[in-house]
């Protein structure tokens, strides 16, 4: 079977990461997987990269001027929104005609406008499109952050600087319910929760939606042993130690107030724990943690395996998020986790079983899991229980047949 999944990058985010080892998955599965981006990071033959640097560049730009102008020039919420004005052309491709799937993915910031997502619709091929956030049945947000209007038409946007009835959130909605009636779509959400959510809003009826988790491959995140790993990393072997990760540490939606304000209990209580941080802009949480905090940069996906392995406890103080992969790599090498209460990560973390899940935005919960996950007599089993899980749920030849189940239906 020709599939050909569609991302703004292959290995540049979250989405980018699921799309790449989906693909990766199908090929091994026996099926003729490509993928076309925006940008192109990896080496694979399979990935095919489209328009110029000059071309994406321009599309990026004039979308986020758009909404910089409605937002009377604030970088407020600048990049929590997409309209899909701009974009390129896939329906000529060569890759395009040969393919008998049509597989969307995070289609935004230049990737895909709503005008060339109404002429995939058209082509009569078989369209699947696998939502990594809410931007899919909302107007213009990719997370509503509590706000239900996309259920009725959206309008009144709460991220908008004048928002009204008749807003850029209501027009855009309006556009890409004329889009989807121009074909058929089969969504799958990456989490109940995110599907739940999906049911809720005009844009989905009328097309099937599905809830299929993200892949990953349990042979390259695997338990190692930890005293290896620390030595290969240089890390104390004595030291209880704990990972944040994220691609922009200081980043406010990544939860770093909260983590901050944990480390200020655990250090008053006298936890002797070490916190590593892994991503851009680490030096700005690490002035402000009250626990000893390593800086590690930015930790390539061949080395991931070993700093989760290295650590005791993978914490997450994250705000908005669907299926993180990072919960999957660190469960998948038997590394517990310990989060908020938020998006689809109770259907990750079985709360007291292989990680704690604490109450939303709650700083004192938050560091009572860390205190209660890194105990000594239960670690053991927490941690055979999260590699489990995730060879149960999100072994990626699993993720590979659910999607070819919905390609052949």
């Amino acid at each position: 079977m020709k599939i050909l999944l569609i991302n703004r990058s292959d290995l540049r985010g979250g989405a980018a990461i699921a799309a790449f080892r989906l693909m990766n998955a199908l090929n091994a599965n026996g099926q003729q997987a490509k993928m076309m981006v925006q940008e192109k990071l990896s080496d694979n033959d399979n990935v095919v990269q489209l328009g110029s640097n000059l071309t994406n560049r321009w599309n990026f730009l004039a979308e986020r001027t758009r909404i910089f102008a409605r937002n009377r020039f604030s970088r407020r919420n600048l990049f929590d929104v997409s309209v899909a004005d701009r974009g390129l052309s896939v329906t000529n491709h060569p890759l395009f005609r040969e393919a008998e799937i049509i597989h969307l993915h995070w289609i935004n910031q230049g990737m895909l406008s709503l005008n060339e997502i109404g002429r995939i619709l058209s082509s009569g091929k078989k369209v699947i499109w696998t939502m990594h956030d809410m931007w899919p049945f909302t107007g213009i947000c990719h997370h509503a952050a509590g706000c239900d209007r996309y259920e009725s038409g959206c309008g009144c946007c709460p991220y908008l600087a004048v928002p009204s009835q008749q807003d850029l959130s209501h027009q855009r909605f309006l556009a890409k319910q004329a889009t989807y009636a121009r074909g058929s779509v089969t969504f799958v959400a990456c989490s109940n929760w995110l599907k739940r959510l999906a049911e809720k809003s005009p844009l989905t009826r009328g097309h099937q939606l599905h809830s299929i988790p993200n892949p990953i491959d349990t042979t390259h995140y695997k338990p190692m042993d930890k005293r290896e790993a620390r030595d290969r990393l240089g890390l104390p072997q004595e030291k209880k130690i704990l990972l944040f990760a994220a691609a922009k540490a200081s980043d406010p939606r990544k939860g770093r107030d909260y983590l901050i304000k944990a480390s200020r209990i655990l250090a008053e209580q006298g936890e002797e724990i070490q916190i590593l941080i892994a991503g851009s802009h680490g030096e700005e949480m690490q002035q402000q943690l009250a626990l000893p905090t390593t800086i590690m940069g930015y930790v390539t996906p061949s080395e991931m395996p070993s700093l989760y392995n290295a650590v005791d406890l993978y914490v997450t103080s994250s705000l908005l998020e669907n299926l993180p992969n990072t919960i999957m790599e660190a469960m998948a090498c038997g590394t517990p986790c310990v989060a908020f209460d938020t998006g689809g990560i109770p259907e990750m973390i079985d709360h007291r079983k292989n990680g704690y899940v604490a109450r939303y935005k709650d700083v004192e919960e938050l560091a009572n899991g860390i205190r209660w996950a890194l105990q000594e007599e239960i670690h053991a089993s927490l941690s055979a229980s999260a590699r489990t899980k995730a060879e149960e749920m999100y072994a990626q030849e699993k993720a590979a047949n659910e999607y070819l189940k919905i390609y052949a239906s």
